[in-house]
């Protein structure tokens, strides 16, 4: 059994981590921390956890953690999360970090877009675990950086056209949405029933903090500086993301070729869902799941593609993701602890 660590357990990514640790064969939980609920039950905390999980929460000792724990998930928000990371690495932990602070390689760009970083020394050797796109890098990691919701939902709908040159990548639009649970539990007014039930808006608009993630994937796949206008959207759902994407086609290729381009490409994902010719993704349909469902559309007229990918955010966006890449860092079948059907309806 592998000894596992939860930190920040408080949030609902935190939550998602421990109801899917807790259903893995191959894991046991040992250590639960919130500063918030310090010393509570975590069935207290989440009601739904009662007569699954028992452990009380506790404060961040990182000595104390590392002594019983092998691998530790670091749920925390940006810039806390450096500053235990380095600690747990020292301690012969393997890490993977649900935050920011080590997806961005550049440490002037992470400075850019968020704030100065404390070991940036680790910038370098944190593998971006999108494990699609990484696996024999993640299989050897000791520090891996967990994708940004937005950007696995993007990067998967993306790939195949990128890697392939299909696309006019400087004409790239990328439209997504996202249920509440993206703005984290804390309390925040935008975040309020009132203000999401019935309404639909956009936010960050030119400015959110995955544009430069999502700029950084792609690049790589392209093998040059992509830059995309990304726009996201607040849902008035609890979970998923919906992302549509379109592009100016730079080669003349028809629909069953691409499909056949998409199948192939995803051949070996057992969480890629490549859709058939005539469905699109729908978030209902990957809800409490690791599956991203991703689906196109060749508009002739305008020689465009209009690519559309729906994730679970806390799940394939998040703590799915995480597991998917801890599985693969300890040689363990992916989807292992992973295999729900989606939740509908």
């Amino acid at each position: 059994m592998v000894k596992v660590a939860v930190i920040g357990a408080s949030g609902y990514t935190g939550l998602e981590l421990i109801r899917l640790l807790a259903l893995h064969p191959e894991v046991e939980i040992t250590h639960i921390t919130s500063r918030q609920y310090d010393g509570e039950n975590i069935s207290t905390v989440f009601p739904s956890l009662a007569g699954v999980v028992s452990l009380s929460c506790e404060a961040v000792d990182v000595a104390k953690i590392s002594a019983t724990a092998d691998f530790v998930f670091t749920a925390l928000p940006h810039k806390t999360a450096m500053n235990v990371v380095p600690g747990f690495l020292n301690h012969g932990c393997r890490v993977v970090d649900l935050s920011a602070d080590y997806r961005l390689q550049d440490v002037a760009v992470y400075e850019q877009w968020y704030q100065a970083h404390s070991s940036p020394e680790l910038l370098t050797e944190a593998v971006y675990g999108l494990p699609e796109l990484g696996r024999k890098r993640i299989k050897t990691a000791r520090l891996v950086a967990n994708p940004g919701c937005y950007p696995t939902s993007v990067a998967l709908a993306l790939a195949p056209l990128l890697q392939h040159s299909v696309i006019d990548h400087s004409t790239l639009i990328v439209d997504s949405k996202s249920g509440a649970s993206g703005a984290g539990r804390e309390a925040k007014t935008a975040s309020l029933f009132c203000e999401v039930n019935e309404g639909f808006k956009a936010y960050s608009v030119g400015c959110h903090r995955h544009t430069p993630e999502i700029e950084q994937t792609l690049s790589s796949l392209a093998g040059e500086e992509v830059v995309v206008n990304f726009t996201p959207h607040l849902l008035p759902v609890s979970r998923g993301i919906l992302s549509t994407c379109y592009a100016r086609l730079s080669q003349s290729i028809d629909q069953l070729s691409l499909q056949e381009l998409y199948e192939t490409f995803y051949q070996d994902d057992k969480f890629v869902r490549v859709l058939p010719e005539g469905h699109l993704p729908n978030v209902a349909y990957v809800k409490g799941s690791n599956y991203a469902d991703v689906g196109f559309v060749i508009d002739e007229r305008t020689q465009r593609i209009i690519v559309v990918s729906a994730i679970d955010n806390l799940v394939k966006g998040a703590a799915g993701q995480a597991i998917q890449n801890m599985n693969i860092m300890l040689g363990l079948p992916e989807e292992k602890g992973l295999c729900g059907v989606p939740l509908f309806p």
